[in-house]
């Protein structure tokens, strides 16, 4: 049984450590990997990124493979939250072996952020290690192939699309060659989810859905979202955060190019992407249970092609699961509260 979700790579967990309340309004999000680590890589193509160890992901450098991937609220703050995901992994003996004891090792977790800071109305209110561990350990609690939550949570707490609220997202698909291909977003960004003439998703018209919302009730969205604006000062800082994950036998550099193609996905979605006040990244893991057909030369392009259709996808499920919020740093609707689920052809 498949539930659409990153974790239907097997060996994945996801786990999500959020805060809500009392000045708070952010969280972190871990993807774990199957003990003995992933294929790693990254593509960073924002212009204000906020990350942590991606050198160590770059195919002309030693590390091959990481035990996890951290996604942050908190800005450059919220990388604490991986120190706290290095002390769990420590715990259990996972990581680089670097001495002659089964326990000398230095846990490579990659890491990256999204801007959040002061959205629940206090801006010192972000993750740290304690909220990292809680994430890893969640994910740790998880039943292999558990569904992943999706909305207003970990990464996603704080996350904003323009003027909507954003969140966290998911979805996975399984090749006609049997690989699996899953994607998990952190959707906060910049530019915005919808055509601004019609209200439909950007990430549903490129799959080809034809409905759009009613233009009365796109008219009424759009009278609510001036009113938003009207009291909202909020600096254009964002970042949409994925990890595209497969079952394939990939190389450091063939996953950095999944990781690179992953990127039209949120093109695709978020218009415009990719800007200054961005810091938007892309990883990529691979566990290497699958062989790719080398007698195939579109075989590792099904894999890029199948990364980028879902990180689209994932960034739809993050817009239509957000729920709005009203609070003292800020009021963002949801999608759902402005349009519900109702279109018209």
């Amino acid at each position: 049984m498949t539930r659409d979700a990153l974790t239907d790579v097997a060996g994945l967990r996801v786990g999500h450590a959020t805060r809500i309340g009392d000045g708070w309004l952010t969280g972190t999000t871990v993807v774990l990997a199957p003990e003995g680590g992933a294929v790693a890589a990254v593509d960073v193509r924002g212009g204000g990124p906020g990350t942590k160890e991606t050198d160590a992901l770059d195919p002309r450098n030693l590390v091959q493979k990481v035990e996890a991937v951290v996604l942050t609220g908190g800005s450059a703050y919220g990388l604490d939250a991986a120190s706290g995901v290095m002390a769990w992994l420590e715990d259990h003996g996972r990581g680089v072996r670097v001495g002659p004891d089964p326990s000398h090792v230095v846990p490579v977790v990659p890491a990256a952020c999204v801007f959040d800071l002061g959205r629940g109305g206090d801006f010192r209110a972000r993750p740290d290690a304690a909220m990292g561990r809680a994430a890893v350990e969640a994910a740790a609690a998880s039943e292999p192939g558990a569904p992943v939550a999706e909305g207003c949570v970990g990464a996603g707490t704080g996350a904003t699309v323009g003027p909507l609220k954003g969140g966290v997202g998911t979805a996975s698909t399984v090749l006609d060659s049997g690989i699996t291909v899953g994607a998990l977003v952190v959707c906060n960004a910049v530019g915005s989810a919808t055509d601004p003439e019609t209200g439909a998703l950007y990430g549903e018209l490129v799959q080809g859905r034809v409905g759009r919302p009613a233009r009365e009730v796109h008219e009424a969205a759009r009278r609510r979202l001036a009113e938003t604006a009207a009291h909202l000062a909020r600096p254009p800082l964002n970042t949409t955060l994925a990890v595209v994950a497969t079952d394939a036998d990939l190389t450091k550099a063939q996953a950095q190019k999944l990781a690179g193609v992953a990127h039209d996905g949120l093109a695709r979605a978020v218009r415009p992407a990719h800007l200054l006040h961005d810091g938007d990244t892309v990883f990529a893991l691979a566990t290497g249970a699958r062989p790719l057909a080398a007698t195939d030369p579109l075989a590792l392009n099904e894999v890029l092609a199948a990364g980028a259709d879902l990180v689209t996808r994932a960034i739809v499920r993050a817009v239509r699961a957000a729920e709005s919020v009203d609070g003292p740093g800020g009021a963002w609707p949801s999608y759902g509260e402005l349009y519900g689920a109702a279109e018209t052809i």
